[in-house]
């Protein structure tokens, strides 16, 4: 078995078998941190919760009060129960934000200003979701490991005014990410159902016809996939945790073809003016964690930094989780999930690479948005 497979199903097992009261995370209430008015209201952080145990949950920090808040699903929709099982995805489009609940089946939709409850969306397998010219594209592994790792996934299509479901397309084996460029979704297949046969493709989908145009061959294991300003487009290999190594490559959407892969283990990343800042998380062996983390120039694609932060907050972050960059001041929000049972941390920190402030999260906190005030 592999290596990473191998601690993925010990922590779950872990989970399962450990879930005490002194394990379960406890919101203390609204903490306070200086506020800082701009042009962001606030930032929502999604945490994923322990597979199995339905404490998926989201928190607010608010820019203008400064008030920091767990468990604001729940506070603000206490009639609603929890958030679900297994918070995979979280964005906001419009006056709409969109958390993707894995193991639950649904996307839950909220009122973005206030996360109040306004539906479900009923997708099974469920994995991302992104948006473009009123509606909402969510990415589904469709079957399970157990019955259909053969089975194709599915981008589904959906219509953002009164949340129908409209059209579903076939894609490559277990879709994760997706991102639009020039009215084409680019979608990375990873086929993590079938690690002796990983699918290697970019699936293409014109956005007019809804059809899936051509397949780009990128490389084992596809998950993160994101656009930077110049419209290239950054997708992530995870390898296949043994001969192959991990790399992420540059797809020009002009031509549909991988102009430039670089070797390194990419986890999360996320842009910055010409930058792009990531953490990798791998295991040494020992089974203990190695972090790392860069800086790439988006428009020379190479890399020009090992660091993102100061060494004595590197060395704070057990397992680094998700990250997101404010565009308006460059601050820097690391997730980390720490033993994937009790409450995760997230660090702030300005884009010279000083801590800000760290606060409790959920269980593996790992997804964020931000809210705007246009």
């Amino acid at each position: 078995m592999r290596l990473r497979n191998f601690l993925f199903i010990y922590f779950i097992l872990l989970g399962l078998l450990s879930c005490s009261d002194d394990d379960k995370y406890e919101n203390s209430g609204d903490d306070i941190i200086t506020p800082e008015p701009g042009a962001s209201r606030g930032l929502y952080i999604l945490s994923e919760g322990g597979w199995g145990r339905n404490e998926a949950s989201l928190t607010y920090y608010d820019y203008d009060s400064g008030n920091y808040t767990n468990d604001y699903f729940g506070w603000v929709n206490p009639n609603e129960g929890v958030l679900g099982d297994v918070g995979n995805d979280i964005n906001i489009y419009g006056s709409k934000m969109y958390a993707v609940i894995n193991n639950s089946n649904y996307v839950e939709v909220m009122e973005a200003k206030t996360a109040k409850h306004l539906g479900k969306i009923q997708i099974p397998n469920c994995r991302s979701v992104t948006f473009d010219k009123g509606y909402a594209y969510v990415s589904s592994f469709a079957g399970t490991p157990q019955s259909n790792n053969s089975q194709l996934g599915t981008i589904v299509k959906i219509d953002t005014t009164n949340l129908s479901i409209v059209n579903n397309v076939s894609v490559g084996y277990q879709p994760e990410e997706m991102t639009v460029v020039n009215d084409k979704l680019y979608v990375a297949n990873s086929g993590g159902y079938t690690p002796e046969s990983y699918d290697t493709t970019v699936s293409v989908i014109d956005l007019s016809s809804f059809q899936e145009v051509k397949k780009i061959d990128v490389g084992a294991n596809l998950w993160k996939i994101k656009a930077d300003k110049n419209n290239n487009i950054w997708v992530t290999s995870r390898g296949n945790y043994n001969d192959i190594k991990p790399f992420i490559s540059i797809i020009d959407p002009n031509t549909d073809t991988v102009i430039k892969t670089i070797t390194a283990t990419i986890t999360g990343f996320d842009f910055y003016e010409n930058n792009l800042y990531y953490y990798g998380t791998d295991y040494d062996s020992a089974n203990k964690t190695v972090n790392s983390y860069g800086i790439i120039d988006i428009n020379t694609q190479n890399k020009i930094s090992s660091h993102i932060m100061n060494e004595n907050t590197e060395s704070q972050i057990v397992v680094p989780y998700g990250i997101i960059i404010n565009p308006d001041n460059g601050d820097i929000f690391i997730a980390d999930a720490r033993d994937y049972q009790i409450s995760g941390k997230i660090f702030c920190i300005n884009k010279n690479g000083i801590l800000k402030w760290v606060r409790n999260a959920g269980v593996s906190p790992g997804h964020f948005t931000f809210l705007t005030k246009k």
